[in-house]
C-alpha cells in the first residue's frame, strides 16, 4: 500500500495517517538508538541492512515502521479500555461508565485509523498483559489508565519532530489532542486540579515528550508480544 499517494484530506477522511520522509537513520536517532532490555525491543543493525528474526513483530520499513509504531500504542489501549468496559470496577458511577465508554471508542478508532492505513503492511494484533492491573478495582484501573494516557500524550509528542507534512502534523495535532483531553479526564478523577500538573506539563507550559525507546520500555510490561523495530528505514 503506498500511502504516500493519497492527498491529506483523503487520507484523513479514510483514517490514513501519513509520514514521509522519515528513513533509518532518522528512527534511530528519534529512538536513541537504543535497545530498551524488555519485551519491545530495538535490534541492533548496520544502517540499511535490516535484521529479520524469527518469532518477533517487525515494524516494517520507512513510513510504515512509524505508523506500526503509533499503531501498537494504540492497539494497547484499545485493549486496555475494551477490558474496562467489560471488567467493570466496583462502585463505578455513570458518569464514569459513560466517559471510560467514549474514551474506549475513540482508543478503537485510532487503533483502526492506523490499521486503515498501514493496510497489508500493518503489523498483527499485539499479545497484551494486563496481569498486573486489578480490573475490580478503581484505583488500580485509573492508575494505569494515567500511565496510558500520559505515555500516549507523550509518544506522539516525540514523534511529531519527524513529520514533514503540515497535513501530517495537523493529523497527528487532532490525535494528540484527544489523548490529551482523556489524560486529563483521568488526572481528575484520581486528583481533582492535577489535570496539568508539573509531572507533564514543564516550566514553559509545554506538554512533556518522550522518546520512542523510553515509550517502549514503559509500554514493555504490557505486552507479551516481541516487537523488533530495528527493520525501521
Amino acid at each position: 500500500m503506498n500511502i504516500l499517494k493519497n492527498t491529506p484530506s483523503s487520507l484523513e477522511s479514510n483514517t490514513g495517517l501519513l509520514v514521509k520522509g522519515v528513513h533509518r537513520r532518522s528512527f534511530l536517532k528519534w529512538a536513541g538508538g537504543t535497545a530498551a532490555a524488555t519485551s519491545l525491543i530495538l535490534t541492533g543493525c548496520k544502517e540499511d541492512d535490516p535484521v529479520i528474526v524469527a518469532g518477533e513483530v517487525n515494524f516494517g520499513t520507512g513510513d510504515n515502521a512509524v505508523l506500526n509504531y503509533a499503531y501498537a500504542l494504540e492497539q494497547l489501549e484499545a485493549a486496555f479500555y475494551q477490558r474496562v468496559i467489560e471488567s467493570q470496577f466496583s462502585g463505578i458511577t455513570a458518569d464514569e461508565r459513560s466517559l471510560l465508554t467514549d474514551i474506549r471508542d475513540h482508543e478503537m478508532a485510532h487503533r483502526e485509523f492506523f490499521k486503515a492505513a498501514l493496510g497489508v503492511n500493518a503489523i498483527g494484533g499485539l499479545e497484551v498483559d494486563f496481569s498486573s492491573i486489578d480490573f475490580s478495582k478503581r484505583e488500580s484501573v485509573l492508575n494505569a489508565a494515567k500511565t496510558f494516557e500520559d505515555l500516549g500524550v507523550a509518544a506522539y509528542n516525540g514523534a511529531g519532530r519527524f513529520l514533514t507534512s503540515p497535513d501530517l502534523l495537523a493529523i497527528a495535532g487532532k490525535i494528540v489532542s484527544v489523548e490529551a483531553r482523556h489524560a486529563a479526564y483521568i488526572r481528575d478523577l484520581i486528583s481533582n486540579g492535577t489535570f496539568a500538573d508539573s509531572t507533564v506539563i514543564d516550566a514553559n507550559g509545554l506538554e512533556m515528550s518522550k522518546e520512542p525507546s523510553a515509550v517502549l520500555t514503559a509500554a514493555a510490561p504490557f505486552i507479551k508480544t516481541k516487537i523488533n523495530a530495528g527493520t525501521l528505514a
